[in-house]
């Protein structure tokens, strides 16, 4: 970790394009899903990140699943808990409490929307969607290293790539979400870790961007 960090400092400073290299299997469950993430963030503090969705198939689930969502800190009966909050038109859905000492839950959140909208969308299993998601995610993965733009100025990043339907001898049976991309962007510099955590998948008839869910950072605020 240390030396990938060293090497995401060497391309921001030099104002290189990204790169793009390979995980090992271990090391894209530990980047996607690194523990403390939470450790540096005050516990008055809400992390704020907002969800773009677009799905041509099902228009009004993407219209009901565009919103935000909140992270806020509370203590449980025997440890820190992180809140996550649906927010949308003055209304809020709570969405699950989870140990803070973990890690960041919304690699959890987005994971498992993408495989509801995937279900719901597409039809199939979403049992058999999950196990392939779950496979993907200890498996070598692209990763590219580069900078995005961050509270004003350039932060070097690290974004992994998932296509874990793949060589899936039932992709051409999903409707486009064979071709499902699900890549999530990371930075030191970013409270909370994430950045952005991107799901694209073409259309039935090979359509690019018939499917879109983005969650982005926004902000942080007091309780």
């Amino acid at each position: 970790m240390r030396k990938t960090l060293a090497l995401i400092a060497a391309v921001a400073c030099l104002g290189l394009p990204g790169w793009a290299a390979t995980t090992e299997a271990t090391q894209t469950f530990d980047l996607l899903f690194r523990q403390g993430t939470l450790d540096e963030v005050d516990r008055d503090a809400v992390l704020h990140y907002n969800r773009t969705v677009t799905n041509a198939a099902k228009p009004e689930a993407a219209e009901r699943d565009t919103g935000a969502v909140a992270l806020s800190f509370e203590d449980g009966p025997q440890a820190l808990q992180a809140n996550l909050q649906f927010l949308q038109d003055g209304k809020h859905r709570n969405l699950g409490s989870f140990p803070a000492s973990v890690g960041n839950p919304m690699i959890m959140y987005f994971y498992e929307s993408v495989i509801r909208d995937m279900a719901e969308t597409a039809g199939g299993s979403p049992f058999y969607i999950r196990n392939r998601v779950k496979e993907a995610l200890v498996q070598p993965a692209e990763i590219v290293i580069g900078a995005a733009s961050f509270g004003g100025s350039e932060v070097p990043t690290q974004t992994v790539i998932l296509r874990p339907f793949e060589g899936d001898p039932n992709a051409g049976k999903m409707r486009g979400f064979g071709g499902l991309e699900l890549s999530v962007t990371m930075s030191e510099e970013v409270p909370g870790w994430y950045l952005s955590l991107v799901a694209t998948a073409p259309g039935a008839d090979g359509a690019p961007g018939a499917y879109v869910s983005e969650l982005r950072f926004d902000t942080v605020s007091a309780q």
